[in-house]
């Protein structure tokens, strides 16, 4: 995983496939471009996993199934290592009983249960750091073929990562703890920090069947070099964790293939941020370089000295820039930004963490702090946009705001919601995206709804009641024609499948009138 690619700069070809090659240079190492025109929607590639574990600084989970642990009150353990499963069946599955059960009980560690438990592990818990580092060095040695040719060699960073603090967590943590403790001295300090770098820079998030989150290793799917507004998304299915990699929009023959390695809704300060923490590179690309974010302001903030003044840093690839009002002498420093940024995210946190399930309360509290920060965010604000992408599919399916109870201004509300975020996405995640296939899922229904009761109440006749149901069918069409694109066993997929039945009646539904 490296940083974009630009300017000319020898390039070497590493392998070819009927859809993609990859090519290296000095600058940015290994990358992937198109063999041939992808057409949007197109597949690149598909990837099972090299390894699947817990991800770094994880809270006491199941080694199987990534489940939250203790599962119920008996607080459930391998019978043959001691350390946590939920369940005779997970401490039977490959991915725990070939690995590293057989080395605790080797070596003869117990899991310590009462110290992962204590309320003191805000970081995680230290003893379940190896678990992902052994699983990686094990299956180097059970296929040596797979780790010589792809992933030995993925970037680890270990002169940058060297002077970090988490350098010092790993020494302790995964490199003494697999030599000393676990007796693993054929595993050198070196190999054992390369394996931690691997999986710290290249591994993607995936989600287990019941909504857990762990991390995998795709050595093929991770040569895709950043960029902020990438032309590809990728799919893993929840069932065996398989990657499917695919242009989101047409991509022409030798055309660089970009994935992105941070949340597309952040604004640009926080991504940069999170990237070069995290992936040891200063993003420069299209995006981070303008201050406009590509003109959707989803780094600008108010003025609060003047009327329509927009305030914007004068270099956005400079965190210490100051920033300027664009209508009056107003600036302030980066620094102050920055603090703003901080208490603002804090806040947007808090309340995406609460989920549909808890009721009203998921939406009210987002429409509260969206109201809060007003006067402060351009409205296309990237905090903005991320609370309009969740509230828009709560609408509708949250217990007192379920469609069939919205009045049409909170219908209306929800319309104007769905169409800023799209104005946005068009930008930063354009083509067929997942994310815009659901915002369009999400927008087709209130648009039917509020034409229905207009029908009803007099206000249109039949054919301006056509009309917007023809407009809502083309928008449920594109959304199930982008979702039809995500595994079946994914809730994107499922939505895809209903929406494709939707379509149907729909259609008929135009047609009968």
């Amino acid at each position: 995983m490296s940083q974009q690619n630009s300017g000319p700069v020898a390039d070497v070809e590493v392998r070819s496939t009927a859809t993609f090659k990859v090519l290296q240079n000095d600058k940015v190492g290994r990358y992937m471009v198109a063999n041939k025109e992808l057409a949007a929607g197109e597949e690149i590639v598909t990837e099972m996993p090299f390894v699947v574990g817990p991800k770094a600084f994880t809270y006491p989970l199941c080694l199987s199934c990534y489940t939250p642990w203790p599962f119920t009150a008996d607080k459930t353990l391998c019978s043959k290592c001691g350390w946590p499963v939920c369940s005779a069946e997970c401490e039977n599955q490959p991915q725990h009983k070939d690995y590293e059960c057989q080395i605790f009980v080797e070596a003869n560690e117990k899991f310590n249960a009462s110290a992962a438990l204590e309320e003191t592990n805000p970081n995680g818990v230290p003893q379940l750091e190896c678990v992902t580092p052994l699983r990686l060095l094990l299956e180097s040695e059970r296929n040596p073929e797979r780790w010589n040719k792809e992933v030995r060699d993925m970037e680890a960073h270990n002169k940058i990562r060297s002077q970090k603090e988490h350098w010092k967590s790993d020494h302790v943590n995964v490199v003494e703890y697999l030599r000393k403790r676990l007796k693993l001295e054929r595993f050198s300090e070196e190999r054992i920090q390369t394996a931690c770098g691997i999986l710290e820079i290249n591994t993607f998030e995936v989600r287990t069947a019941n909504g857990f989150s762990a991390r995998a290793l795709y050595p093929t799917v991770a040569l895709m070099n950043h960029s902020c507004v990438s032309n590809t998304c990728h799919s893993i299915s929840p069932t065996d964790y398989r990657i499917r990699l695919r242009t989101t929009l047409k991509v022409p023959p030798g055309g660089e293939l970009y994935g992105s390695y941070t949340h597309s809704l952040l604004p640009t300060m926080l991504r940069r941020e999170h990237l070069l923490e995290g992936k040891h590179f200063a993003c420069a690309c299209p995006r981070c370089s303008d201050p406009t974010e590509l003109g959707t302001h989803m780094s600008s903030l108010k003025c609060n000295k003047c009327d329509n003044g927009i305030v914007l840093s004068l270099d956005s690839l400079d965190p210490d820039s100051s920033w300027k009002c664009t209508h009056c002498e107003f600036t302030t420093s980066g620094a102050a930004v920055r603090k703003v940024l901080q208490i603002i995210h804090a806040d947007v946190e808090a309340v995406e963490a609460i989920s549909g399930a808890d009721g009203a309360d998921a939406i009210q509290q987002r429409e509260t702090v969206m109201k809060k920060y007003h006067s402060v965010l351009h409205p296309r604000h990237a905090f903005n946009t991320m609370l309009r992408h969740s509230l828009t599919q709560m609408y509708g399916r949250v217990d007192e705001y379920l469609l069939d109870d919205l009045p049409d201004i909170v219908l209306e509300h929800k319309i104007d919601m769905c169409k800023l975020l799209l104005q946005v996405l068009d930008v930063v995640e354009p083509g067929h995206s997942r994310i815009r296939g659901m915002t369009l899922y999400e927008l087709h229904a209130p648009l039917l709804f509020i034409a229905k009761t207009q029908w009803n109440a007099g206000v249109i006749d039949e054919a301006a009641l056509k009309s917007k149901m023809i407009e809502a069918s083309e928008i449920l069409k594109e959304s199930a024609m982008i979702l039809s694109l995500e595994p079946p066993d994914t809730p994107e997929g499922q939505i895809g499948l209903v929406a494709k039945e939707s379509l149907v009646q729909l259609e008929q539904s135009i047609s009968d009138l």
